[in-house]
């Protein structure tokens, strides 16, 4: 199928996003994915970048920029957004405890829906709040299932392991104690594409006095539900 639209520049610019959209890309990688000339590539790679459809990551790689996060959102067709609310809502009803979901972007991930508990000690993470890839359960999820290749890389410096990874795939889900900020425990779940690729995580976190060291004993089953009903949004909205 020829994707071509006649208009050269803005094939390669939906090439260079095309990419990206595996993941973070060094110039190197973008050129081998491409088939474009270095110099074109970087080009076109830096002036998407600045109209914030493209970003650099901590190390300096090529990766989608929020812009595009933006426009999706605008548009109305995030459809993600759009049922998370009402998802997480029920699920800190459910847990009595707070809810977020989790998007990766770059070496970072960034909370893009919340429901809070409404009184009480809780673990209170803004929308909009980037957290690191390091720690926490979310950042689990988010990395157990990626390429190899990407999956080492995330690892050097986490808090978790390649066998605490092993665990989060054959579960399902993945917990965390004290490992993003001390006294602070979560339970995170995939929230995945028609692809079956791994896109969000949906997570609930709170005080280790609640949740206890084994916070998946109590609320995994109910973040896994809410986790695939996001899913279920996302197939149905893919048929």
């Amino acid at each position: 199928m020829d994707n071509s639209s006649g208009v050269g520049v803005l094939d390669k610019a939906a090439a260079v996003l095309a990419a990206l959209e595996a993941g973070p890309a060094t110039l190197a990688q973008l050129v081998a994915s491409t088939h474009l000339a270095r110099p074109t590539a970087h080009r076109l790679a830096v002036a998407l970048e600045h109209h914030r459809l493209v970003a650099r990551d901590m190390q300096g790689r090529f990766v989608l920029g929020p812009r595009l996060s933006e426009l999706a959102t605008a548009a109305g067709e995030d459809r993600l957004l759009a049922a998370a609310n009402p998802v997480l809502a029920a699920l800190r009803d459910h847990t009595s405890e707070s809810a977020q979901l989790y998007r990766r972007q770059g070496d970072m991930r960034i909370c893009v829906a919340a429901a809070e508990r409404p009184i009480g000690l809780r673990d209170s993470i803004p929308v909009g709040a980037t957290l690191s890839m390091l720690a926490g359960s979310a950042a689990q999820v988010l990395l157990a299932w990626e390429e190899p290749d990407r999956l080492h890389r995330g690892l050097q410096g986490a808090k978790f392991t390649a066998t605490i990874l092993s665990g989060v795939r054959r579960r399902g889900w993945a917990q965390s104690v004290s490992e993003r900020e001390i006294g602070v425990a979560s339970v995170s779940a995939p929230v995945r594409a028609p692809s079956g690729r791994v896109i969000a995580a949906v997570s609930v976190s709170g005080p280790l006095e609640r949740l206890t060291r084994q916070p998946g004993r109590l609320h995994a089953a109910a973040v896994v539900s809410a986790a695939n009903k996001l899913t279920e949004v996302l197939r149905r909205a893919g048929d």
